[in-house]
């Protein structure tokens, strides 16, 4: 059989294994990835394929395997605050790029909570092997019935009843409120206020449950709290209300840098220097932590390596192998001169 391609037909998985001098049903185990294949088979078709510009029948394959080689990875929050939070970015760049090396592909569903049924629906209608639940702002626990029915890993723990059958990927978020705590402590601020996360979601839980315990430890007052979404509107918005309070307080844990930056003006405004009179720490090392006025200290949580965290863990989970429930990311604090 001639290993030539005429012109405009799409090479075929004969004409591969001619260029390869090879069977078909040998050219096919090492397209499909079997290990009973040699060193040498694998060799000669991978440059028969890149020589032939061979492209396999997508379709058969599914079928063979009962697999799309499709990823979902859903953002239940709106269009706009999706584009506008850098966290989103840097996570899907950190599942996309883990991708990039593998078979898979990565569908982005960027998805109202007005409807989740509908992506629900789309998610078990057999279009995709297995889902991302990635969440900074909504509560995401709609979503974990699905792992009952397909692989699915959260970015964050949910906070549904039944969250402890879930597998997911976070940092220790007690912890990051501890080091912002203890880092404040240490700069001699005695009374430390709070601008919390929401408290329908775990994150925003969390945080200020480790403020809380995190105050008593180090033996200083705890401060006045307000609560805000997780936007620098949000983070504004707290801090009017914290200042407003009258309550003193000389230190202030933000539970996110978007928060912290939004405080931060509203401190300007008030005529409340940074650090002198307050000093802030908050949370994530992005691009409102680094453009503050003053520069922000912050807790810095690997939010890319999550994110190809949670792709491997998936495509783990698809193939039938064994992974933790529960991976924890480190962190660190980066210091600047808001505290």
């Amino acid at each position: 059989m001639s290993g030539t391609v005429r012109a405009g037909a799409a090479p075929t998985l004969e004409q591969v294994a001619a260029v390869a001098g090879l069977s078909r049903a040998t050219v096919s185990r090492v397209i499909n990835g079997s290990p009973k294949v040699t060193a040498e088979a694998v060799t000669a078709v991978n440059a028969a394929v890149e020589q032939l510009g061979y492209v396999p029948n997508r379709a058969a394959r599914v079928l063979a395997s009962r697999r799309t080689q499709s990823i979902a990875l859903v953002i239940p929050e709106d269009t706009a605050r999706f584009f506008a939070d850098p966290y989103f970015a840097s996570a899907v760049q950190g599942a996309a790029t883990h991708l990039a090396g593998t078979e898979y592909t990565l569908t982005l569903l960027i998805t109202s909570e007005l409807d989740p049924a509908k992506t629900r629906r789309y998610l078990r209608g057999g279009n995709v092997d297995g889902a991302l639940i990635l969440s900074h702002h909504s509560d995401d626990r709609s979503y974990v019935q699905l792992g009952d029915e397909m692989p699915v890993v959260f970015g964050g723990r949910p906070v549904s009843d039944d969250a402890a059958r879930a597998h997911y990927v976070d940092v220790d978020n007690e912890a990051v409120a501890r080091l912002a705590v203890e880092h404040l402590r240490a700069r001699g601020r005695r009374r430390i206020a709070t601008i919390a996360g929401p408290q329908t979601m775990a994150a925003g839980v969390d945080r200020r449950s480790g403020w809380e315990r995190a105050t008593a430890e180090a033996g200083v007052e705890p401060g006045p709290v307000a609560t805000g979404d997780f936007t620098p509107e949000g983070g504004a918005e707290a801090m009017r209300a914290l200042l407003d309070g009258g309550e003193p307080f000389d230190g202030l844990f933000a539970a996110s840098s978007q928060m912290a930056h939004g405080a931060l003006g509203v401190l300007r405004e008030r005529g409340v220097r940074v650090p002198e009179h307050v000093g802030v720490v908050g949370v994530d090392d992005d691009y409102f932590a680094r453009n503050a006025t003053p520069p922000l200290t912050t807790v810095r949580q690997p939010t890319a390596e999550l994110g190809a965290r949670m792709a491997q863990l998936l495509i783990a989970r698809i193939e039938g192998v064994e992974v933790p429930r529960v991976t924890l990311m480190p962190i660190e604090l980066v210091e600047r001169d808001s505290a």
